[in-house]
């Protein structure tokens, strides 16, 4: 089993609620943190930006991954949504199995 963390960030709570809400229930991911209070400085169209998000860590399995970006690439506001696929080396295996299940149409957890 292969599991990732994405990192995606938000405009405001409500649309990182919305999202992580729709990525759990279509099992997509089986666990979405939202950080509130990041504030991200970075540069878009040639003009540095200053502006405060909320960060999702989703964690899901790496079978999920190419379906999971397109579904928050739907549903994201933003014209380029931050989406960064990070590689988990190790964990748990009874977390790694609950993941792995969660993000399967038989979960039985």
């Amino acid at each position: 089993m292969s599991a990732a963390v994405l990192h995606c960030s938000c405009p405001d709570a409500e649309t990182a609620a919305r999202i992580a809400r729709a990525l759990v229930d279509e099992r997509l991911a089986a666990c979405v943190q939202a950080l509130p209070g990041v504030t991200s400085t970075y540069r878009w169209q040639g003009e540095v930006q200053v502006d405060a998000e909320t960060l999702l860590l989703v964690k899901t399995s790496y079978a999920r991954i190419e379906a999971l970006k397109s579904r928050i690439a739907e549903l994201h506001p933003y014209e380029l949504p931050e989406l960064l696929v990070l590689g988990v080396i190790d964990g748990a295996p009874d977390y790694l199995a609950w993941l792995e299940a969660a993000t399967t149409a038989t979960a039985s957890r």
